[in-house]
């Protein structure tokens, strides 16, 4: 049997890496692992991460990050307004996605999953495998959603602990609108994902999460029924 721990924010591409793990890579035990780092919209990325822990008969397990909100300065831990985006400015998005970028979130985030990991090896000698929903972020990627970032941090966990884990990025390679056709054939309901930034239930439908996920949909030819404020 195999087993993985899913790192989930409830938002398309970590919802569509569940279902892909279980759907096609054949995972049979899954934990579906929630982050609170203080972010501005918690209660629809939790919401909507226990919906797919639910669907997929995965354990739901919420780990707290409380200093993280303390040290970002990100206007996703902050009540600032966001900066309504138009399609003209996805062309150059860099500037607006570095006022989101969190340091070193991932990081934290892997390293904790690691831990988790270990930890259930220790006591139930079970085996999990790590995954994350990291897709194509083109030549703007965010330094820690790279290929080469996954394989620094597998060769940081094969030297750190004392068990050998795997960090898996599924879906690396693939564009939004690749990821919302990969949904749509595994018949996952998108209405039950958040991308958005600002939330904390409803998508704005301003910001640059949900002008992105706009445009994955208009891409893939798939018919989007998010529920935008704007």
């Amino acid at each position: 049997m195999k087993n993985a721990l899913i790192l989930c924010s409830g938002g398309l591409d970590s919802v569509t890496t569940a279902y892909y793990v279980s759907k096609k890579l054949g995972y049979k035990k899954i934990k579906i692992v929630f982050f609170d780092y203080g972010q501005r919209n918690i209660k629809g990325e939790e919401k909507f991460s226990k919906i797919c822990a639910k669907n997929l008969n995965a354990e739901f397990i919420k780990l707290r990050l409380d200093n993280l909100k303390k040290l970002s300065s990100s206007l996703i831990n902050s009540t600032q307004n966001a900066k309504k985006i138009s399609k003209k400015e996805l062309k150059n998005s860099k500037k607006e996605s570095d006022k989101w970028y969190v340091p070193f979130r991932n990081t934290l985030f892997l390293t904790n999953a690691l831990a988790l990991a270990e930890s259930i090896y220790i006591k139930n000698k079970e085996k999990y495998d790590i995954f994350v929903g990291f897709k194509c972020e083109g030549e703007e990627n965010y330094p820690d959603t790279s290929k080469e970032y996954i394989e620094s941090i597998n060769n940081l966990a094969g030297k750190a602990g004392k068990i050998k884990f795997f960090i898996k990025a599924p879906l690396i390679e693939k564009d939004k609108e690749d990821i919302v056709i990969l949904a749509d054939k595994l018949g996952v309901n998108l209405r039950n994902t958040l991308s958005c930034y600002v939330g904390p239930i409803k998508h704005c439908g301003d910001c640059i999460a949900c002008a992105l996920r706009k445009q994955g949909f208009y891409w893939a030819n798939v018919k989007d029924n998010t529920d935008y404020a704007n």
